[in-house]
């Protein structure tokens, strides 16, 4: 008979347990965010989309020499005068089909700011292969374009949506 009782007194407690962990948190405010209205902001070592810039980078070629999976590659500009390579990038793409955000272009980047880094952007869409491969140059926008092989010109990607953009919840 004690063993009865005693099983229902631990039942009833471990309820009581269940229920106050439930009135706390019921008075505490909602983490839920109305996306794609407000976005939260990652972390700060957050790994998202590469970006890149074209004036700041001197073509070492570090980053393209530290990728594992072989996703970089860039041209060094020439000066029409004299037809040498100067210390300045043509062109710079990324596969992000390749990509595996592993950071290493970003860590081996001596300029400073750093020409290559992961912003905090988290959206990244592709409705097709052609938008994987970004190409930044002069002049263009700091998320990159891709190239379109059926019409053969430069796109802006669609769909991307920079997180600085929409106004950032915090949580607290």
């Amino acid at each position: 008979m004690i063993g009865y009782f005693k099983d229902v007194f631990s039942g009833a407690w471990a309820i009581t347990q269940g229920l106050l962990v439930t009135l706390r948190y019921l008075f505490k405010p909602s983490v839920t965010v109305h996306y794609p209205d407000e976005k939260l902001v990652p972390f700060e070592k957050f790994r998202g989309v590469l970006l890149f810039d074209p004036e700041t980078c001197i073509s070492c070629n570090l980053c393209v020499k530290a990728c594992p999976s072989n996703c970089i590659a860039l041209e060094n500009a020439t000066n029409p005068e004299t037809k040498k390579k100067i210390a300045k990038v043509d062109w710079y793409s990324i596969d992000f089909g390749k990509c595996n955000f592993c950071r290493l272009c970003e860590e081996s980047c001596p300029t400073k700011p750093k020409s290559v880094w992961h912003a905090l952007d988290y959206e990244l869409v592709f409705n097709k292969r052609d938008e994987m491969v970004r190409c930044w140059k002069a002049g263009f926008p700091i998320i990159g374009k891709y190239f379109d092989r059926k019409e053969k010109a430069f796109k802006d990607p669609e769909g991307q949506v920079p997180i600085h953009s929409v106004p950032p919840r915090h949580l607290g």
